[in-house]
């Protein structure tokens, strides 16, 4: 296949660009940085920097759209929020007006989201078809989702990804919290009954692989482990595979003068199952927390 990927030089996008790479396809890659793509995605990549560059003679199997800017990466103040959103959404329909003109139509559209859209839900087990709570993340994960399904009337599959949290090796939120739990200075957020909803990175590959490929193949998908945790089991089980104590929590009062609204990316969560994917016996190759963290660290 000729694939077009966006944010193809992040943290999962530049694995699986090896994994593509490694079943054959070409590759192209969207990037504000074109310069640093080969490095990154693999010397047979190809770059672009500007959408717009595309011409209507372009021809791409499949598009895998990736991008965003990191929703942990900063405070929320108003222009932060305006480019969280703006990096997906405006991506995204620039991607669907690029089909709409484009003569050879791409077979499918695999759109990236978050677990984030059902919003903040303490204990309630959320599948796909579980409606959301209203509030900040729900509503930039509802927008750039109905951006891609701008895509449906051109007739192309289109299959929306809502991806938890990513354990890998190479980056992610996990590399950001080990060298405190190294230390001994990890502890919970909060209360610690927060849910994490959570995936090891080779099991989101293989999704997206999936996705790719099965024709039958559309709509929502949750990209997430059949195993949640809340904070506090997330906690103890990632001190005992470090086999280092974590006494130190953070206080929610704490927490919010620290991130303001940001906080309630810690401090609440979502218990979201891979609803679509138990249906179909996909096989997770790592099922819970305790063999993702194994392999990872």
């Amino acid at each position: 296949m000729n694939i077009l990927i966006t944010g193809g030089t992040g943290f999962i996008g530049t694995s699986l660009c090896a994994v593509l790479l490694h079943r054959g396809h070409h590759l192209t890659v969207y990037s504000r940085h074109p310069e640093q793509v080969a490095e990154l995605c693999g010397k047979p990549v190809l770059a672009v920097r500007l959408l717009d560059d595309l011409t209507t003679e372009d021809q791409f199997d499949a598009i895998i759209n990736l991008a965003g800017e990191g929703i942990a990466d900063a405070r929320w103040t108003a222009a932060r929020k305006k480019q969280l959103l703006d990096s997906r959404i405006a991506t995204t329909e620039q991607l669907v007006d690029f089909i709409e003109r484009v003569r050879n139509k791409p077979k499918v559209l695999i759109s990236g989201s978050a677990v984030g859209f059902y919003g903040n839900q303490a204990d309630t087990v959320l599948d796909e078809n579980s409606p959301p709570h209203d509030d900040f993340a729900h509503r930039l994960c509802a927008q750039w989702e109905q951006a891609a399904r701008g895509a449906e009337a051109s007739g192309v599959r289109v299959c929306i990804l809502r991806t938890g949290l990513v354990i890998g090796s190479d980056g992610g939120f996990l590399q950001r919290m080990l060298p405190a739990f190294r230390f001994g200075l990890g502890g919970t957020l909060g209360d610690g009954r927060q849910w994490m909803s959570w995936i090891h990175k080779r099991d989101l590959l293989a999704i997206i692989t999936l996705l790719l490929d099965d024709e039958n193949l559309q709509g929502v998908f949750n990209g997430t482990a059949p195993a949640p945790v809340n904070n506090r089991d997330f906690t103890r089980c990632l001190a005992k595979l470090l086999h280092r104590p974590a006494l130190l929590p953070v206080p929610a009062p704490v927490l919010k003068i620290m991130l303001g609204e940001m906080s309630e990316l810690l401090l609440g969560g979502q218990r979201v199952i891979p609803g679509r994917l138990l249906e179909m016996n996909f096989p997770f190759q790592f099922p819970t927390l305790e063999s993702a963290l194994q392999d990872v660290l």
